[in-house]
């Protein structure tokens, strides 16, 4: 009886795989468990094929750099999704108006329903406390920034991540 040949896998599809498995005890929405997730949450860990667990960083990456990384470090090449590139921003400054809430996001998408570029709402408040003031009134399938931690977005529910829903 011949023998098979082993089918042996690389370091980093077996580290993909160990990412895959952190997302599911994570319990992150099963659309979301994934080879692209795995690799995001392996390049801000700033982990490599053999790098151990324990020596795991929180490298500040953008985009590019992460892409880089699946590259590099797991030879995963994903293109920009040149589809999604041109977004329509939609602002509301929350002053004594409110937030975008799901009446507001009906009408925006009314208003701009013929835009050929796909529509992101945001949210902005000064202030995290703020937010808690019309945290009810926020629709989902929304960002808010806020003006004391510009460097983040909290994301509210849906399938994308800072991008235009349809």
């Amino acid at each position: 009886m011949a023998k098979r040949p082993s089918k042996k896998r690389s370091a980093a599809a077996k580290r993909i795989d160990e990412a895959l498995a952190i997302l599911a005890s994570l319990n992150v929405p099963r659309e979301q468990q994934n080879e692209r997730s795995a690799l995001v949450l392996l390049a801000l860990l700033g982990m490599t094929p053999r790098k151990s667990w324990s020596a795991a960083t929180d490298p500040m990456l953008g985009i590019t750099e992460m892409m880089n990384v699946f590259r590099n470090q797991f030879g995963k090449e994903y293109a920009p999704n040149t589809r999604e590139t041109v977004w329509l921003v939609l602002i509301e400054a929350v002053t004594s108006h409110g937030p975008i809430g799901i009446k507001r996001h009906n009408e925006l998408k009314a208003l701009f329903g013929t835009a050929r570029s796909g529509l992101v709402f945001v949210t902005a408040l000064l202030t995290r406390r703020a937010m808690t003031k019309y945290l009810g009134e926020i629709a989902w399938e929304t960002e808010v920034w806020i003006a004391e931690a510009p460097s983040h977005i909290i994301h509210f529910n849906g399938e994308r991540f800072l991008g235009p829903y349809e």
